[in-house]
């Protein structure tokens, strides 16, 4: 049996190995940054959906862009496809499981908006399925993904992967990476005067 010593540490030493490959990309999250900032600009808005843990850091992100971040500032347009207990259960119910997050692009979602999915697999098929209802609708699609980014990272326009099959360290990456975003969308449509 692991001591609880061996855990922390072996848990830490996991954290700054991938943190390290990571920090890498840099380049991906100022390009995705970017198309957020671009968006909301254009009088866009952000759509973000998951499953699991991935559905709770939908929803912690979008709450940092309608709330605040760092700063007293104007409410970003962004929405988490996974909150709406009566449309998730009705469309899982009458459609699938698979439709649930497709069915709310088609309703929801407008030529330019974005579509961010966080997946540490890239494997589900409802984030397939939203990609492509948001490909149909002139969305652009964004996946932020663990592993080797599974299907999801070959029918998106942009991702980045953390490359590893640890769900608990891809989740601490997503999470760093959502609140860089945060940040940097804050940081530029301040500056720019967009906010």
């Amino acid at each position: 049996m692991e001591s609880p010593n061996a855990i922390v540490g072996r848990c830490f030493d996991e954290h700054l190995e991938l943190l390290a490959l990571i920090r890498e990309q840099h380049y991906l999250i100022e390009d995705i940054a970017a198309s957020w900032c671009s968006a909301i600009k254009a009088g866009c808005k952000l759509m973000l959906c998951g499953n699991g843990g991935s559905a709770a850091d939908s929803q912690h992100i979008a709450a940092e862009l309608v709330g605040r971040f760092k700063k007293n500032r104007a409410a970003l347009p962004a929405i988490a496809l996974t909150t709406d207990t009566s449309a998730l259960t009705a469309i899982g119910n009458d459609f699938g499981f698979e439709y649930v997050f497709s069915r709310q692009v088609q309703a929801l979602g407008s030529p330019n908006d974005i579509l961010v999915m966080f997946s540490t697999s890239g494997n589900s098929e409802n984030l397939v399925q939203a990609a492509g209802a948001a490909a149909s609708r002139g969305c652009q699609t964004l996946a932020i993904l663990g592993g080797d980014g599974g299907r999801l990272s070959k029918v998106v326009h942009k991702s980045i992967i953390v490359p590893s099959r640890n769900t608990a360290r891809v989740q601490e990456m997503h999470i760093l990476i959502g609140h860089i975003l945060c940040e940097i969308v804050e940081n530029e449509l301040n500056e720019a005067g967009s906010l």
